[in-house]
């Protein structure tokens, strides 16, 4: 193992140890989200603002992602950061991990043409791509592993609780 990849080891070995308890590890994000003009809306992250609007074809002026195109990008940054501390912490290699999904939806659901049909997506396809000096096999480990602890998949994949409060 290298001292690259023994320092990232290290590294993600702290912030195990800093989250190893119940209390230390609970976090609460938020994100605000307001309508400006349209289906265009300003997006509160931390310190950041996106924009958030529908492509033109949905009635929107195309100046930033849709929601569903955000909760893409969600899953994809996820998988990519879940890939590289995961790889730190078992001490495995990369040197690079492309991630892209596809979601397919049906507007009928959204547009309530159909009452039997989801407003969100019906399949979301996973494609990534891995490089790096480890074998096959490890890489797959990897994946498992991944698979397992990628907060994003894992609200995508199984039922969260949601409330709604009107204020």
């Amino acid at each position: 193992m290298n001292a690259q990849v023994q320092q990232a080891q290290a590294g993600v070995n702290a912030l195990v140890q800093r989250f190893s308890t119940p209390e230390a590890a609970q976090m609460t994000f938020s994100v605000g989200a307001a309508l400006t003009e349209g289906l265009r809306m300003d997006v509160d992250i931390r310190n950041h603002r996106i924009t958030v609007d529908e492509p033109r074809a949905l009635g929107g002026t195309d100046e930033g992602p849709n929601p569903v195109e955000l909760m893409l990008a969600s899953l994809t940054t996820c998988q990519a950061i879940t890939y590289r501390v995961w790889a730190m912490k078992l001490g495995i290699a990369l040197d690079s991990v492309n991630v892209v999904a596809d979601g397919q939806i049906d507007l009928r659901g959204f547009f309530g043409v159909d009452e039997n049909v989801r407003p969100g997506y019906s399949s979301i396809q996973l494609r990534v791509q891995i490089t790096g000096p480890e074998t096959d096999e490890r890489y797959r480990e990897l994946a498992d592993t991944v698979d397992r602890h990628c907060p994003v998949l894992d609200i995508a994949g199984k039922p969260v609780s949601v409330s709604r409060a009107l204020v």
